[in-house]
């Protein structure tokens, strides 16, 4: 039985950003809550963002519009993809 590692890495790839998203996003938001006023928590939580949309449709039928979306990107989301990427090595 012959299985296709290419498809089977690029899912893995993109579960582990998923996950590594969510994950640093919920590292900044505890930094956020709980860390004092600090030159250390204006570092951990500043973020860069990109956003691409909104993206609209009008068929005859239906019309739907999709946006924006947006990608933010700060210390702890980098953080939280190493920590997911780690642990799927390990694991899997």
């Amino acid at each position: 039985m012959l299985v296709d590692t290419g498809r089977r890495t690029s899912v893995r790839v993109i579960w582990t950003l998923v996950l590594g998203f969510f994950l640093g996003g919920l590292l900044t938001k505890l930094a956020e809550n709980f860390l004092p006023e600090s030159a250390a928590r204006s570092f951990l939580t500043t973020a860069v963002s990109a956003s691409v949309g909104p993206f609209s449709m009008d068929l005859v039928a239906i019309s739907f519009t999709l946006g924006p979306i947006a990608v933010y990107l700060n210390v702890l989301t980098l953080v939280g993809v190493f920590i997911v990427a780690l642990i799927a090595r390990s694991w899997i």
